[in-house]
């Protein structure tokens, strides 16, 4: 949705309380104006899209209880945090950023992981070698952007052909997150036995695969 500049008069009393509103809210009077008169006229704008699925993210990881929010530095992200079991106890970082504007892309994953351990890192890399031998091999179509070095990986979402609501991106994209985490946690658990490793991530893969994951 492109955005212009229109000059429009409005009492002192309206702006004042728009501005209340506005700080409210954390964000900018024109942002405010625009989401004002876009719920009047019964229009998404980008910012209550991204609202509603981290809404619906944050309904169904909570009652998960398995990752664990932290402050996001953007409207446009959402962070959470997952204990590694593997010696000390890394924290997996995982960003869920949406991009408001793309009309090809919903938003992207990024995991990380900050570790100098040469053995963890390895580890890490055969991991997302094995997520995405999965990904291609059971989502089918096109090959999904990924990137995944130095203990990062980073999956861009399609946006949804389905004419998914927001309400139901959102929960793909919580499912996903979820997934993508269950498979990394089973991976380590068996990292003495490898082969028992890939078909044990194989297999709840292919079980909790969601249709809607499926088109992200």
């Amino acid at each position: 949705m492109e955005k212009s500049v229109y000059s429009i008069m409005l009492m002192d009393d309206v702006v004042n309380a728009v501005d209340r509103l506005a700080y409210a809210n954390a964000t900018s009077r024109s942002n405010m104006i625009n989401r004002i008169l876009a719920e009047y006229v019964s229009m998404d704008t980008p910012e209550v899209r991204m609202q509603n699925i981290f809404s619906a993210m944050s309904g169904i990881l909570e009652r998960q209880s398995i990752l664990q929010p932290m402050i996001s530095a953007s409207d446009a992200m959402l962070s959470l945090r997952s204990a590694l079991q593997y010696k000390y106890n890394p924290s997996v970082k995982y960003v869920v950023e949406l991009y408001p504007h793309s009309q090809t892309y919903l938003g992207e994953l990024r995991a990380s992981l900050r570790t100098q351990n040469p053995t963890l890192l390895l580890y890490l890399g055969q991991f997302y070698h094995l997520w995405a031998k999965l990904e291609a091999a059971y989502l089918g179509g096109e090959q999904r952007e990924y990137e995944a070095a130095d203990g990062k990986y980073t999956r861009r979402f399609l946006m949804p052909k389905n004419g998914a609501d927001s309400g139901k991106a959102g929960e793909a994209i919580a499912d996903y997150v979820a997934l993508f985490d269950g498979c990394l946690k089973e991976y380590f658990d068996k990292l003495d036995a490898p082969r028992a490793a890939v078909s044990a991530v194989e297999k709840m893969y292919r079980e909790n695969l969601s249709a809607l994951t499926a088109e992200l």
